[in-house]
């Protein structure tokens, strides 16, 4: 008997070590045929086992299967599908070369990825735009502007005309990871928001997640912005660029070594301020930024990249107030395949914003910023066609710079000072998992565990009670409690620290091939605050590292979404809902002094903030016209309790208005393409104007006339609204010509809509009577752009 036992036992481990040996790994890199340039997120598809997958950030897939032969079908946003037999009787990798769509106006010209794919992936509140639909929409000025782009996708607003960042789903504008090449941006917009610090022309793909975010993200709480750059044509040399009103730029890109690397290099920058000099005006404003990218294929296994950025704005006012910022990164990455299953990602990353300031009138200089210097590891493990795990570490180091003041001149009476540096350090580790439960159910589930250390070199103030605000019962106000005494921490002492679990979870179910429902859970958190009592982030803001007053802020996020395509993925729409809840999200005292402030603690208030909304996406997606409409209801809501019975907090306690609250958000965008030689563009935007604090009264104190407000948030701006329209014409190239050229015509605020940036309120110098004065951004702006290709 235990022989027949141990010949069934030896039976199954051989049948079973021989199945698995019958199983066989598919993979490879998809690229661009004419530029080698890889793509990410490409969908590729087996007919026979109804599974599919998509290209990671490096163009690289693999597919595990039972040895077979199987139909392969490929497919990208404006590429030509391929569909390929495939014998698989090995482990086998395979490259792949896609060629752009042929623009026949019979053919689908804008088509979305595979329903397959969209439907069955756990993925939501995640949206991408190529970088096409973003050229084809018309922007201010006719400098194209990923980061107005975005602001057409539901859940995302700004804080108005002119104005810097974004806001995601009622987050504020520091709550937004954006990332270029893996490096931290700290500051997105070039002269104050007007233009983003992107140029299109070398970026070659971004998606913005909004919920269910990743647990290979982290550091803030309401979206990630991903961004990567091209990595240059591996065959041949190319240059293009374009000439607009107040801007221009030029790329180059050819092989280092053909068919093994490649380089990048893309240059902007405005020069509207020369015609100020010609027209003897001594003031300017100006920007110019620098992307390059070098790649290199060692061999089959292993790449490297080494990529940067560098940006910088000038602002001056008769050379006695000049203003300088900007971001500078760099990053070395390198690529290994450790097997045709195993995908692995070693980054290097330093990133560095700067803000200068000099006044030359005072006589002295300013400047503050903030540097940190980021080695992240990161792995891709594709175990089967049903199980993905996604997994790795980082450890960021942050060098923060509150402010430095120097004299300029030997006539300044201003002494130097240094405002004491602040040192902290983030590490993180996380996995993920992807797996299809069943032929209708994909969940994707982990977790990320952060630490943060708060690191000395630096005395801190001490308070009684450790209360740094107090509040006065007799005025019914919060002033700023007077240090007692100070505390010095060594180079090697810990200030601080924090640990956090970060769980995320995401589910997808198909109702069928064309529906499906969606639900996800992630909780995110924040240790870096921007100090700042504005809605738009400026130049001037500085970031700060949590301690013992400034909490890291944390975030609970759930949402529930239903998704459907129409014809064969001709139209698609999403409905999304979501509520999150944030702990630790700080607000000011009233007058509070933000600048050169050593001691922020003796202002600030925590509180906690909610946001909940409903979100629709549709988008037509082929056909001479394409476009989307995007509407969200939402509400975002702060609150500042009292710490004991007798404190009244902000508002006495109650839920406020955030200012990023926008009730409705409406975008619709529509491209039109009548002919090979015509292609028209038009984009409407609507939303709630911003919460502000209007007086509601005013009453006599020994002859002076003193308002009395309103509580915090309480009134809005005028609605805000406009249409944009462009038109690009494409002249016919002839046979012998090597460049191709393009015009774009735009008019931005067609019908000359003069919206409302703010409203000040004054007494009028000839009546004597209150008058409010609204200051208004932008009329109507024509623009007209030169592109050229060769």
């Amino acid at each position: 008997m235990p022989k027949k036992i141990f010949l069934i036992i030896t039976i199954f481990f051989n049948t079973s070590l021989l199945f698995s040996q019958e199983k066989f790994t598919l993979s490879g890199i998809v690229s661009d045929a004419k530029n080698k340039e890889t793509l990410i997120g490409v969908s590729l598809y087996i007919n026979e086992t109804k599974t599919g997958i998509s290209t990671n950030e490096y163009g690289f897939y693999s597919i595990t299967l039972p040895k077979g032969d199987y139909t392969l079908n490929i497919s990208y946003i404006g590429y030509q599908n391929i569909e390929e037999k495939i014998s698989l009787t090995q482990d086998l990798k395979k490259n792949f070369l896609l060629s752009l769509s042929s623009q026949v106006l019979d053919e689908v010209i804008i088509t979305d990825a595979p329903k397959r794919i969209n439907i069955r992936k756990p993925e939501m509140s995640v949206n991408r735009l190529s970088i096409q639909e973003i050229k084809e929409m018309p922007v201010i000025l006719g400098e194209v502007d990923i980061i107005k782009s975005i602001l057409t996708l539901p859940g995302v607003t700004n804080a108005g005309e002119g104005q810097s960042g974004f806001n995601v789903r009622g987050g504020g504008a520091d709550q937004n990871l954006i990332l270029l090449d893996e490096a931290t941006i700290y500051n997105s917009s070039h002269l104050f928001g007007l233009f983003s610090v992107f140029n299109p022309d070398a970026i070659k793909d971004l998606k913005l997640y909004k919920g269910g975010i990743p647990a290979r993200y982290g550091g803030r709480l309401s979206s990630v912005l991903d961004i990567y750059q091209k990595e240059g044509n591996k065959d041949s040399f190319h240059m293009n660029g374009g000439i607009g009103l107040i801007s221009s730029r030029l790329l180059a890109e050819g092989p280092i070594k053909k068919g093994k690397g490649s380089f990048v290099v893309a240059g902007r920058g405005t020069y509207a301020h020369l015609f100020l000099k010609l027209a003897n005006n001594s003031n300017s404003a100006y920007f110019y930024d620098l992307n390059t990218k070098l790649s290199y294929n060692l061999n089959q296994n292993n790449n490297i990249y080494l990529s940067g950025y560098f940006g910088r704005d000038v602002f001056s006012l008769n050379e006695n107030f000049v203003n300088t910022y900007g971001n500078a990164v760099v990053n070395f990455r390198w690529n290994h395949l450790y097997s045709d299953k195993l995908f692995s990602n070693l980054s290097l990353i330093y990133s560095d914003y700067y803000y200068g300031l000099t006044l030359e009138f005072i006589g002295f200089n300013w400047n503050s910023g903030i540097k940190n210097y980021n080695i992240k590891y990161d792995f891709k493990h594709y175990l089967n066609n049903k199980l993905k795990l996604t997994y790795g570490f980082q450890s960021n180091y942050y060098d923060f710079n509150p402010g430095k003041i120097e004299p300029t001149g030997t006539g300044s009476d201003i002494n130097p000072e240094q405002l004491d540096k602040k040192y902290a350090l983030e590490n993180a580790v996380y996995f993920d998992v992807e797996q299809d439960i069943s032929k209708k159910i994909t969940i994707s589930y982990g977790f990320r565990l952060s630490n943060f250390l708060r690191l000395g070199q630096q005395t801190l103030n001490t308070y009684e009670n450790n209360q740094a605000v107090i509040f006065n019962p007799n005025f019914q106000i919060y002033e700023s409690a007077e240090p007692t005494g100070t505390v010095s921490y060594g180079k090697n002492q810990t200030i601080a620290h924090f640990e956090n679990f970060e769980p995320r979870l995401a589910i997808s179910y198909a109702i069928n091939d064309h529906q499906s429902v969606k639900a996800s859970y992630n909780r995110m958190s924040q240790y870096l605050h921007l100090i700042s009592n504005t809605q738009s982030p400026t130049p001037l803001d500085v970031w700060a590292p949590s301690d013992n007053f400034l909490k890291p802020q944390l975030l609970d996020q759930v949402a529930l979404g239903y998704f459907q395509n129409f014809k064969d993925d001709d139209y698609s729409l999403e409905v999304e809902t979501f509520y999150k809840k944030i702990k630790n999200r700080v607000d000011y005292i009233d007058g509070a002094n933000l600048i050169a402030n050593e001691a922020i603690e003796r202002v600030i208030l925590n509180g906690k903030a909610r946001a909940y909304g409903l979100e629709v996406y549709f988008r037509k997606n082929a056909g001479r016209f394409s476009g989307w409409l995007s509407y969200t209801l939402s509400r975002t809501e702060q609150q500042v309790e009292g710490r004991t019975p007798i404190e009244t907090g902000i508002n006495n306690g109650d839920w406020y208005k955030t200012g990023f609250d926008k009730t409705h958000n409406i975008s619709l965008v529509g491209s039109y393409k009548l002919n090979e030689k015509w292609r028209f563009g038009g984009t409407f935007t609507l939303q709630t104007g911003q919460p502000v604090t209007f007086p509601n009264g005013q009453y006599q104190y020994e002859g002076i006339t003193v308002p009395s407000f309103s509580t915090r948030n309480e009134n809005n701006l005028p609605t805000y609204h406009r249409i944009d329209v462009s038109a690009t014409l494409t002249p016919r190239k002839n046979k012998g010509r090597k460049w191709q050229s393009e015009w774009v015509f735009g008019i931005y605020n067609l019908y000359n809509r003069y919206n409302a940036a703010s409203i000040t309120f004054r007494q009028n110098d000839k009546t004597a009577q209150n008058e409010a004065v609204q200051l208004s951004i932008f009329g109507v702006v024509p623009s007209a752009t030169y592109n050229i290709k060769f």
